[in-house]
């Protein structure tokens, strides 16, 4: 991996940047303009649009509240309820509208148990056919995480939950037989956090992880999403499973999903939201960094 990469990842996570940054003047002004590419925007309307617009072009979505590291319990259930007023609004179906959403966003740390009660309120409130797409977080957490899902999966709401697996991590084999066994969705990506330990090299031995776990989930019968801006990966599996639903992130190549969705391959986009939007600006610029 790139020192730079490395180095962007960490003050991605450096909340004392962003507030240099958004004193010096202008800074914010500047900062947002460059993250507009990636972010709906900073107030629900403004993503809301851009949800109906993606829609439009015959994409499903994902909308996501930012917000992730809280240790607050109480903010937890303010949080949620965020969800299910969002859930309301969604595009009405047809449209193939689900959300997404990082535990750590409600207090996961803190209160596990609390957590898992969040998410089974935002579950429970989704039509059939809509799911809440739990996101991936660093390895010290994706315990807690799994754990998390499948206790809410085995409330009856497997059918309602979707959650992401990360190539470059050691575990995901067994984290995907444990998540296609309870009904769960998987949306396999690469794996974005540089890990002290656990995860394979990033470059072509996680894309080579990223391969195998592709064929394991196609052989478990169960349901399951590309989530990739690498083509090569991206095109080496649909031509080996056939035509599995391709995701993507805002802003990041759009017209490669305008290309699949001509293709008849299902496709779908993060649409993140909200003013915590800095450091996710900086993971994007860091993931762009390459190898």
């Amino acid at each position: 991996m790139r020192a730079d990469r490395a180095i962007l990842f960490k003050l991605a996570t450096n909340e004392r940047l962003e507030q240099l940054v958004k004193g010096i003047p202008g800074g914010e002004e500047n900062a947002w303009r460059a993250a507009s590419r990636y972010v709906a925007g900073r107030t629900r309307d403004e993503a809301l649009q851009v949800a109906e617009a993606q829609v439009a072009k015959g994409h499903g979505i994902s909308v996501d509240l930012f917000g992730e590291l809280s240790t607050d319990p109480a903010d937890a259930v303010r949080v949620a309820d965020e969800y299910l007023e969002l859930a309301k609004l969604l595009p009405e179906p047809p449209a193939d509208a689900w959300l997404s959403l990082d535990l750590s966003h409600l207090a996961l740390d803190a209160d596990p148990g609390g957590a898992a009660d969040q998410v089974a309120r935002i579950a429970e409130a989704l039509p059939p056919g809509r799911r809440l797409q739990i996101g991936a977080e660093d390895v010290a957490r994706t315990d807690k995480i799994l754990q998390c899902v499948l206790e809410v999966a085995g409330r009856g709401l497997a059918d309602h939950l979707g959650a992401t697996v990360q190539a470059n991590l050691q575990r995901s084999p067994g984290d995907i037989d444990a998540l296609t066994e309870a009904g769960v969705h998987v949306r396999l990506v690469k794996g974005a956090y540089v890990e002290p330990v656990g995860a394979h090299p990033y470059g072509e031995p996680t894309d080579i992880a990223y391969l195998r776990l592709a064929h394991q989930l196609a052989a478990s019968g169960g349901n399951w999403s590309l989530a990739t801006h690498d083509g090569r990966l991206r095109e080496a599996v649909l031509l080996a499973v056939g035509p599995v639903p391709v995701e993507q992130l805002l802003g990041v190549r759009p017209e490669v999903l305008d290309d699949l969705h001509a293709r008849d391959i299902p496709t779908r986009v993060y649409i993140p939201y909200g003013p915590d939007w800095f450091r996710y600006w900086l993971r994007r610029i860091a993931e762009s960094r390459g190898a």
